[in-house]
């Protein structure tokens, strides 16, 4: 028998990457359980660890953590069943993203909010062609990184429903989340919006010469006070990824100069991804 709303307590995450074991982490904080979803084993099994290290320095070290349950894609019915939250965190692959929420719109019970986790596509970008069952319950439920950066932007579309968005705001609040309401839909929401013109001037001031990547972060640190320069925090978001959004941005406003992205793509030609491979704009010992 499906169980009520109100007992559904669960959350699950499609995407055991950076981003799905990060919210992990946050939705498992008040006691309750998170169910991870990953087709690699060893994306999973990395997830518990990572998420291990994530409560080990968490600053909320008396928290009553809830259980992270693993899952393949094809073993997630009662998880879904007993979820108030279904959120892909997949790669910024529009393509991907649609099949994500198309099957979770309808494998989840009927109120089970169904949010993308994506950076710069907006709800009606991902919703276009397609025909799910429920459209007023899907939204965006965007976070960050590091870890304990509590800040969600939360933004629906023309049709959701703002029962959806107050639930959400909501129970974000008691899993230790700052919640933001965009309340017209935005390309990168807030912060990412005036991030990606911070990105992709720093890229661009690196391509003509005009500064090294190590020289923008030193000044850009020193100046603003911030721990990390621009270069920096995309070595840790990663490079294929910062060009996938680029070239979202590129496709949809089609006046965005292609400079940055070629500069970009020289580092991905190498295996430079970042962080997770080791080098990136700065290289990365094996710990």
């Amino acid at each position: 028998m499906a169980l009520s709303k109100a007992s559904r307590t669960a959350v699950t995450i499609i995407g055991a990457g950076t981003q799905g074991r990060r919210l992990a982490f946050m939705w498992s904080s008040a006691g309750n359980d998170v169910h991870l979803v990953d087709g690699q084993p060893s994306q999973l099994q990395a997830s518990i660890q990572a998420i291990d290290g994530f409560r080990a320095d968490s600053q909320h070290k008396d928290a009553s953590w809830g259980r992270i349950n693993t899952h393949s894609p094809d073993n997630i019915a009662a998880a879904l069943q007993s979820s108030w939250l279904a959120l892909e965190c997949v790669p910024e692959q529009l393509s991907l993203k649609r099949k994500v929420i198309t099957d979770l719109d309808a494998a989840v019970q009927e109120d089970t909010i169904v949010a993308s986790n994506s950076s710069s596509y907006t709800c009606s970008e991902i919703l276009d062609t397609l025909n799910l069952r429920n459209e007023r319950r899907f939204l965006s439920a965007h976070s960050y990184w590091p870890p304990e950066t509590p800040e969600l932007e939360i933004m629906g579309h023309e049709r959701t429903d703002p029962k959806y968005i107050d639930l959400l705001m909501n129970r974000s609040k008691s899993h230790s989340f700052s919640p933001f309401h965009v309340k017209k839909p935005s390309m990168g929401y807030i912060y990412n919006r005036i991030w990606a013109a911070i990105k992709r001037e720093a890229l661009l001031t690196a391509s003509e010469g005009a500064a090294t990547p190590e020289e923008i972060d030193a000044i850009f640190r020193g100046v603003l006070k911030t721990p990390k320069g621009p270069f920096e925090q995309m070595d840790i978001v990663g490079l294929d990824v910062v060009m996938d959004i680029e070239q979202h941005y590129a496709d949809a406003r089609g006046n965005i100069s292609a400079e940055p992205r070629e500069y970009l793509k020289d580092f991905l030609q190498q295996g430079r991804l970042g962080v997770k491979s080791g080098r990136g704009f700065y290289d990365y010992p094996s710990s």
